[in-house]
């Protein structure tokens, strides 16, 4: 099929979706055909007219109509594309109707979902017809889970082949998350019965990697002078899926994903604060007030993203080899998961990569292709120490 557009982008005019627009804009190759799409086309003209003046090239951006209420709208705006890019969450209530229009027309489709129950519905309900016509679903293209998948790979990558790996991950980042993202983790907190029934039906009916093992290991521990927590989010379950997907990461892959402290109080603190935000989701005033204190489509000065970072350590162990790496950038809930959005639907849209189809993730779709161009933008992938024979 003919298509008017290389990558378009839905949800430009929300704050993360704003600066999405903006990275696209500026990373784009010569000739890509960029578009942004919303249900009110004044709105993504001012949106264009305050970025125009840092990224020039968002005002040749065709501007289209797309209503995630409005099934044809969808539909037609994803048969215009090769890559479907949206910011519109949180995904559990407004995310299927623009998975399904991608899947039905064999367009590519990233997200920047953090949502467990969300991923695991999108599998069981179009992952075969994606397989069918080619496209490539790609959730968590932001810091869920992006230097997680993509760390946990460059870390395998270091380790010998045909043996069993195991790898931990540790995280400790500074900064604010987005509006977006405190609306989907109350919407996922709020909906533990639904995200434990999604998990248990795909989990029968997702084919398992033949004579390999994946584990998911989550144990409190000592490790690198930190205390380290295990973290419940859906960065895990993504790297056990992408180790399934991938002979390199051994007969035998087992990985943990950990929050590292240096003081065992903090990590106490944010188990608790975890364990407060779980409890007070289930109450439906208490959430909504909640909600309200950070709305979605609001974020942070630019001073206070100049100021956020994060880094990720990975330790990996194999065939008597031991390495560590780390991942490391600037602030995550902003402006690295934007241009980590914006770079996955570039690298879909222009680079040679394996032949995939149906849900995949960033390692499996993208791995070292996406690595490099997230490397050229600023984010960090290093071997900082390697033992071993």
């Amino acid at each position: 099929m003919e298509r008017s557009h290389d990558v378009v982008l839905l949800g430009a005019t929300g704050f993360t979706g704003s600066l999405t627009a903006a990275e696209l804009a500026l990373r784009a190759p010569e000739g890509l055909r960029l578009a942004l799409a919303g249900r009110n086309r004044d709105k993504l003209a001012r949106v264009v007219e305050r970025l125009a003046p840092k990224a020039p090239r968002l005002a040749d951006a065709e501007l289209l109509h797309a209503d995630v209420t409005d099934p044809g709208s969808l539909r037609e705006l994803a048969e215009s594309t090769r890559v479907l890019v949206t910011t519109v969450g949180p995904y559990a209530l407004h995310g299927e109707p623009v998975v399904a229009a991608c899947a039905a027309a064999g367009t590519d489709y990233v997200d920047l979902t953090g949502e467990p129950e969300f991923i695991d519905r999108m599998y069981l309900a179009h992952h075969r017809k994606a397989v069918q016509t080619g496209a490539r679903l790609v959730h968590a293209c932001g810091f869920d889970s992006i230097p997680h998948d993509l760390g946990a790979q460059f870390t395998v990558e270091q380790l010998p082949e045909g043996v069993p790996l195991h790898v931990r991950g540790y995280v400790r980042a500074g900064g604010l998350i987005s509006g977006g993202t405190w609306a989907s983790a109350l919407t996922g907190f709020s909906r533990a019965r639904q995200t434990i029934a999604s998990h248990r039906a795909r989990r029968a009916a997702e084919p398992q990697p033949e004579g390999r093992r994946i584990r998911l290991e989550a144990r409190p521990h000592r490790a690198l002078g930190w205390w380290a927590v295990p973290l419940p989010t859906i960065d895990p379950m993504v790297i056990g899926r992408s180790a399934a997907a991938l002979d390199r990461y051994g007969p035998d892959f087992t990985y943990g994903h950990y929050a590292g402290a240096k003081r065992l109080p903090v990590a106490v603190g944010g188990v608790l604060g975890v364990t407060g935000a779980f409890v007070a989701a289930q109450v439906g005033p208490v959430r909504r007030f909640l909600l309200s204190r950070w709305p979605q489509g609001k974020g942070p000065s630019e001073q206070q993203m100049d100021r956020g970072w994060f880094k990720v350590t990975f330790v990996g162990e194999g065939g008597g080899r031991r390495v560590v790496c780390e991942v490391l950038g600037g602030d995550p809930g902003y402006r690295e998961t934007s241009r980590m959005l914006a770079e996955s639907a570039l690298c879909l849209a222009v680079d040679e990569l394996p032949e995939t189809a149906g849900q995949v993730t960033t390692a499996a779709a993208m791995g070292a292709k996406l690595r490099e161009r997230l490397q050229r933008s600023g984010i960090e992938f290093r071997v900082v120490e390697s033992s071993g024979a």
